[in-house]
């Protein structure tokens, strides 16, 4: 992949909403920007890392909030230039790339928008493979990075600058700064050149979601054989199939929380109980965890194969419960301790399922 153009930005779309596994915000609007980007500037170049200057700066750009907020308040467009542009100035160096800094939801196609209007490639890659409600839940933390200096700005033009101890104490600030500014803003943060994103992210994980998506839309046409296709190219496996039968879900403290349970189609004695803290963390078979962070819940319909995300899941709704594993890194014990099921307050080990093991 050397190019998106509009054939890609649904399939990139369907991809990013897998991997925001409920989290990451509806990517309706973020395709809409996509689409007229793309339509002013041309087709956006996507580039390895390994093929940029190693000591050239990339620049890492992410929405910041809580989903369910994002679909109603939207970026004004120009907070990425305003946050990037400081970031810049602080280091006193250009950058060379745009840097997704999250893989799922509006921060697949976010990125790539922002490379359009800045001129620049976006780099095929992201800090997890996936979508993850803390700043500092990065393949970057486990690597020793620093999320600072990071940049924080509003709609209304509020703009912060960081420059923290470590990077849970960034999270801290910026979650509490992302509150007083509507629950939605645009970040950068992790400013790492090439060769320490070769090294240490997640390198091909854009190209990852738009061949998630393309497997995904194939499903959606009926094509023979392509829900096998779709699960043997995630390594994915369903690990139940029901009908939702209670959704309990509020807005506090920046993140969108909630709970979502489902009774099995063909069994109704069972239940599974999903929960969520913006993206989906444990699923829970009648009390037994069944799929844990950081391998990757994502909930598809039944009939229509779409994907859902958190906000819009809704009673009656019959679903697919999908688990896919994450990034090796994530099953260290350093990545399991940053994002397992302990650092989201759940009294229990990570359990590995069949395509993490």
């Amino acid at each position: 992949m050397t190019q998106i153009t509009l054939d890609d930005v649904e399939d990139l779309a369907l991809g990013a909403v897998v991997l925001g596994t409920g989290g990451g915000g509806d990517p309706y609007l973020a395709k809409i920007m996509l689409r007229e980007a793309i339509i002013r500037h041309g087709p956006i170049e996507v580039v390895n890392a390994a093929d940029l200057d190693p000591d050239g700066l990339l620049l890492p750009i992410a929405l910041v909030g809580a989903p369910t907020v994002i679909v109603e308040k939207f970026p004004n467009g120009g907070e990425a230039e305003q946050v990037l542009r400081a970031l810049e100035g602080h280091l006193g160096r250009s950058g060379v790339a745009v840097l997704p800094l999250e893989n799922g939801g509006m921060n697949s196609l976010f990125p790539l928008v922002v490379a359009a209007e800045l001129g620049l490639p976006c780099v095929d890659g992201d800090s997890i493979r996936r979508a993850f409600p803390q700043i500092e839940l990065t393949l970057f933390t486990l690597a020793g990075l620093s999320t600072t200096p990071m940049t924080l700005a509003d709609v209304k033009g509020n703009y912060v600058f960081f420059d923290t101890v470590d990077n849970a104490m960034a999270e801290k600030l910026a979650r509490a700064c992302a509150v007083e500014m509507g629950m939605m803003a645009v970040m950068s943060a992790y400013a790492v050149t090439a060769s320490e994103f070769v090294e240490y992210g997640a390198n091909g994980s854009l190209t990852y979601c738009l061949e998630i998506g393309r497997r995904v839309r194939a499903v959606q046409r009926g094509e023979p054989g392509a829900y096998e296709e779709f699960l043997r190219y995630c390594e994915a496996e369903i690990v139940f199939t029901g009908k939702v039968v209670d959704i309990e879900r509020h807005t506090t403290g920046g993140w969108a929380r909630g709970t979502v349970t489902l009774e099995h189609l063909d069994d109704p004695a069972r239940v599974m109980r999903v929960e969520i803290q913006n993206e989906n963390l444990i699923a829970f078979e009648d009390g037994e965890a069944k799929v844990t962070v950081p391998d990757l819940i994502t909930l598809i319909d039944t009939e229509t194969a779409v994907p859902m995300t958190t906000e819009n899941l809704a009673y009656g709704q019959r679903l697919h419960v999908i688990a896919m594993p994450a990034l090796p890194q994530w099953h260290t014990p350093e990545g399991i301790a940053l994002a397992g099921p302990r650092a989201f307050g759940y009294d229990l080990d990570y359990v590995p399922f069949g395509g993490a093991r």
